[in-house]
């Protein structure tokens, strides 16, 4: 991995792995206590979660993993890499752990997964919490994103010139301050070559821009299926001056979830989590001391 400053400080956490096929998956699991399972996007990793790992991790047992071609995780060239591997994925670690009562925070592409392994094993949930993310086939999807899937281009800048996970450095954030030389290091760390940057190019590629698209179907099922969760305890936190998970997208979860709680910062961009994270805390910290009824299952669910 080449890195231009030494930000393994901010990620103090032991790495743990489990097996997909003949791959690597990595995974933190930190802490004990009813669980929360943190689910990442593209082009973060587990890094993105580090600030809410370390503060939650005395009370809770945090679990974070990376995505197949994501951060620690192997990277393969001849993984498929849609929607639904990444859900399989993320439900084969839920069993093996055997997570239960477990509150689901998800970010961007997060979401689409998350959400996904949710509702193939609803009885291990108990609360959710989106940040500024999406679960449905795109109504909008900016300019600079479709730009990295025109052939020939789109690979040459995302997985030649790392232009996508570097953009987002500056283009993601509003709170550019904090995004020192060793948080910008961690954030593009396991992102050094044109090979380690398959996942981040596959990503864009999923994004299904017509019905023909092999994830549209995926997508939409999650869509249709999102209102039994209804019951559970939902936190909406977004950012307002996010440009691709906009408030649009805000909107459509609260029309799907009329109960759910929102919070928007206003001063905040698509990496909410960095550009807010003093406020953040404590607004987790309140939704879930809310107590909620028991979804213990016994077996392997």
């Amino acid at each position: 991995m080449a890195v231009t400053a030494d930000w393994r400080s901010l990620y103090p956490f032991q790495s743990h792995h489990r097996a997909v096929g003949e791959h690597r998956y990595h995974y933190l699991d930190e802490g004990a206590g009813s669980p929360l399972l943190m689910v990442h996007g593209n082009p973060t990793w587990s890094f993105y979660w580090r600030n809410l790992v370390t503060a939650f991790r005395d009370r809770h047992r945090v679990v974070v993993p990376d995505h197949l071609g994501c951060g620690l995780s192997d990277k393969p060239l001849d993984y498929p890499y849609r929607l639904e591997n990444h859900i399989d994925n993320l439900v084969e670690l839920i069993d093996q752990l055997d997570l239960q009562n477990t509150t689901l925070l998800v970010h961007d592409w997060g979401g689409a997964i998350g959400l996904g392994a949710a509702l193939r094993r609803p009885e291990r949930f108990s609360r959710i919490v989106l940040f500024n993310t999406g679960a449905f086939p795109p109504d909008y999807i900016p300019l600079r994103i479709l730009a990295c899937r025109i052939p020939g281009l789109g690979p040459l800048a995302v997985r030649g010139g790392n232009l996508f996970a570097r953009g987002a450095l500056t283009m993601a954030t509003e709170k550019r301050e904090r995004f020192n030389k060793e948080v910008c290091a961690g954030m593009i760390a396991p992102y050094g070559s044109w090979r380690d940057r398959i996942a981040v190019q596959r990503f864009v590629e999923d994004i299904p821009l017509t019905k023909r698209h092999p994830t549209y179907d995926c997508l939409k099922w999650i869509e249709q299926e999102l209102p039994s969760l209804g019951h559970l305890p939902i936190k909406l936190i977004w950012g307002g001056k996010d440009w691709c998970f906009r408030k649009s997208c805000l909107a459509r979860f609260q029309r799907i979830w009329p109960e759910a709680e929102s919070v928007v910062y206003e001063d905040a961009g698509h990496y909410v989590v960095e550009d807010a994270i003093e406020r953040i805390i404590p607004e987790l910290e309140s939704f879930l001391a809310t107590p909620v009824a028991s979804t213990e299952v016994s077996g392997d669910g």
